[in-house]
């Protein structure tokens, strides 16, 4: 599968686009749309290199959900999931309960997971369980369109 557009904007929402670089809740340095790779305080970018490295960076959020994720999966489901990968970098989706409860075919279980991944340096974060509550929303939907 592939990320929808309307993935892309809940991506871009909740990430912000900054041009110059600044340290994440946790202390790395980023710049964009969340891009970590390479980045030291004091870079700058245009807005095209930016949405450049969105598309990167998505791109290997959108490989890992079509690798991990053995069941079919509607196209809100799928992007909810691309973009809980995309926030929580490569390895949170593959070991974690989510996936094990969605490839079991608990799609229900799998969603209420979403939540429990609201922290970030060992604090709950407000920002990021808006974030998880909307992934659950999107993949809910998507549930709701599996079953009509």
């Amino acid at each position: 599968m592939d990320y929808s557009e309307a993935g892309m904007k809940l991506t871009e929402e909740f990430e912000g686009c900054r041009l110059v670089s600044y340290l994440d809740s946790v202390g790395v340095p980023t710049i964009g749309y969340g891009h970590t790779s390479g980045v030291h305080l004091g870079m700058s970018c245009t807005q095209e290199q930016a949405d450049a490295w969105l598309r990167e960076d998505i791109s290997l959020a959108i490989q890992s959900v079509n690798v991990l994720c053995r069941v079919p999966l509607t196209q809100g489901e799928f992007d909810a999931l691309v973009d809980f990968d995309f926030n929580l970098g490569r390895g949170a989706l593959g070991g974690s309960t989510l996936l094990r409860l969605l490839n079991a075919g608990d799609y229900a279980g799998a969603a209420a997971q979403f939540e429990r991944w609201d922290m970030a340096g060992g604090k709950h974060m407000a920002g990021l369980l808006r974030r998880r509550h909307a992934e659950e929303s999107e993949f809910r939907d998507g549930m709701a369109d599996q079953n009509n």
